[in-house]
């Protein structure tokens, strides 16, 4: 009996260090500016929690409820995916990122969705709200009631985008019984939260959510970024017919919150010999909220250290600015944690490198302005946009100018939900009219007048090239012509 005394104290101190491992593991870190939190979408069982009921901004995560009500008022008849809505004053003015219609733009309650959830358009989110709730007033106070009956306790709405605003809140925990309820009462509407790219005339933009077409099972949810609150990531992932929902709020950019729920995910699937040690965490549901106000991540996010002004679609690679040790901190160490590549298949890949792969060829779903349409009808429409897109712009009086993006779709605070800067592009310039040109380079091939060596020195670059001034006097300046066209109205 005492030879086995020694044997059963390192048992037992071995048991205890890992006991203390998953607990610490578990526990709640009140010094992180970080809310995790990871449930089975079926049973709501709660597989791993920090800081998941520490009240949080929602950001663009928002335009989950927003879908959420507009589609429970498709379901019950009130309007269809087919029904029309038109682009307000108030919606028009939202803060990028958005599509940029003007006012009286009409499109239908499918394309609003999709473009509302792909690209996170918060002027879309605005005229959903109009067109289901009459105003934002109206609509927030049915997403309030909305969230009152699922049971989110510590979440209430203002307005259907989440862009600023003091009494926009939610927690990791709302968020998670939010994505459990679209799941379970609008089976028939799932697609929309995992729509891999949308094509506007010829413009493609993919979705901001990376899991997309990067990990083996992702379809789902929503992305969110705002300065005072971080990168934000509502994802859901299905293997072998169990699914499973992470919710990451405050992570430093676009790419370390992907990977941090993709840890979280895949964590979750795979089996764990220790999983009996931890103690049981109960369902989302039961999860009790902490009384306190917000963390504002603002310095931090949107300070002078960043060397572009942050955006929800941030490709910036952790390494790029020292998120790794963070992510590794979250769930436990990358290094602990592979992923299979697509199919399931050798090789292991670490979850910033699965990430940063290209996603899945997927085709772009098309997104138009006007009725419904099908066949020839639909072409035409999608062509109608795209020319729309490349009317000309005034230019200015150097040629690049022409190049900056237009106006409308820079962020006009790096708090507010950023446009999407790989699809925004530069307008082509309009060709100048016959007989007349700016371009610097045209005026060196063209015919040089028949003046002395002398006067010809003093001419200046954009004056006309075949008008012969009069000898040893220098022509006149011309102006830069303007075209006579206007910028396009989605642009």
């Amino acid at each position: 009996m005492h030879a086995l005394r020694p044997l059963l104290r390192k048992s037992l101190f071995n048991l205890f260090a890992a006991t203390l491992a998953c607990a610490a593991l578990l526990a709640p870190r009140a010094a992180s500016a970080e809310a995790l939190l990871l449930i089975e979408a079926d049973s709501g069982k709660v597989l791993q929690a920090e800081n998941a009921t520490v009240p949080w901004y929602p950001a663009s995560v928002t335009k989950i409820m927003t879908a959420y009500v507009t589609l429970k008022a498709v379901k019950d008849g009130r309007l269809t995916l087919d029904s029309l809505l038109t682009v307000s004053p108030t919606a028009a003015s939202q803060s990028p990122s958005k599509m940029g219609f003007r006012p009286g733009t009409q499109l239908t309650v499918d394309n609003a969705l999709k473009m509302m959830m792909v690209k996170s358009a918060n002027d879309m989110a605005v005229v959903l709200a109009e067109g289901v709730g009459g105003s934002i007033d109206g609509f927030s106070a049915m997403m309030n009631d909305t969230a009152k009956k699922l049971g989110m306790t510590q979440t209430s709405y203002v307005n259907p985008n989440g862009l600023p605003a003091d009494g926009q809140i939610t927690s990791a925990r709302d968020l998670g019984i939010l994505a459990r309820s679209f799941l379970r009462d609008l089976p028939e509407y799932e697609y929309f939260v995992h729509i891999p790219a949308m094509r506007f005339g010829k413009r493609v933009t993919g979705n901001f959510n990376k899991l997309i077409g990067r990990y083996p099972g992702a379809d789902g949810f929503k992305t969110g970024f705002i300065c005072a609150s971080g990168y934000n990531l509502v994802a859901s992932a299905t293997r072998n017919g169990r699914r499973l929902i992470a919710v990451v709020l405050g992570s430093s950019s676009g790419t370390a919150r992907a990977v941090k729920a993709a840890q979280l995910l895949e964590r979750g699937f795979s089996q764990d010999n220790l999983t009996w040690l931890r103690p049981s965490l109960g369902t989302v549901d039961n999860l009790v909220p902490v009384d306190a106000s917000p963390p504002n991540l603002r310095d931090e996010m949107c300070g002078g250290h960043r060397k572009r002004p942050a955006s929800d679609d941030d490709d910036a690679l952790i390494a790029a600015n020292g998120a790794t040790s963070g992510s590794a901190s979250a769930t436990g160490g990358e290094a602990q944690v592979t992923f299979f590549t697509a199919g399931l298949q050798p090789p292991l890949m670490k979850a910033s490198e699965l990430m940063a792969q290209a996603p899945a060829a997927a085709e772009p779903v098309l997104v138009y302005t006007g009725p419904t349409r099908t066949g020839t009808a639909l072409i035409a429409a999608v062509a109608a946009d795209a020319d729309q897109q490349t009317v000309s712009k005034p230019r200015g009086k150097k040629s690049r100018v022409a190049k900056k993006p237009d106006a409308a779709d820079k962020p006009k605070d790096a708090g507010k939900d950023a446009k999407d800067t790989k699809t925004a592009a530069a307008k082509p310039v309009a060709k100048p009219a016959e007989g007349k040109t700016n371009d610097k380079s045209e005026t060196k091939t063209a015919a040089k007048p028949a003046a002395p060596k002398h006067a010809a020195a003093k001419h200046d670059a954009a004056a006309k090239p075949a008008e012969k001034p009069a000898a040893g006097s220098p022509a006149k300046p011309k102006a830069a012509t303007k075209p006579a066209t206007k910028p396009a109205n989605n642009s």
